[in-house]
């Protein structure tokens, strides 16, 4: 089963696709900073799900808590060049459906 924090609003219910996929899901709450990211588990997760590229330094910050963690940004938005180096996987959701996304980072 995969651990996955998501930080950002998750308008499009990426969160909620994964846990009906069988993923044990937590929220980074706020700005997505060290404390919120540590509060919802990212040290044991295998995936980070950015839905709000206005909180792009949160990928930084996660993988240097975990730095094995696989990083998934979901969003409209444009992503900052400064952290597209550190992203697996950029997806917009008018392009792919949550469950569509949440199937593929479960296989």
């Amino acid at each position: 089963m995969s651990e996955v924090v998501v930080a950002g609003g998750d308008r499009d219910r990426l969160g909620a696709a994964l846990e009906a996929a069988g993923a044990t899901v937590s929220y980074a709450e706020g700005t997505a900073d060290r404390p919120s990211l540590e509060a919802a588990g990212i040290e044991a997760a295998d995936v980070f799900v950015l839905t709000d590229a206005g909180l792009a330094t949160s990928v930084t910050v996660a993988l240097d808590c975990n730095p094995a963690l696989r990083v998934v940004v979901y969003t409209r938005d444009s992503v900052p060049e400064f952290v597209k180096g550190q992203i697996g996987h950029i997806v917009d959701p008018a392009l792919l459906d949550p469950e569509t996304v949440a199937e593929e980072l479960l296989r």
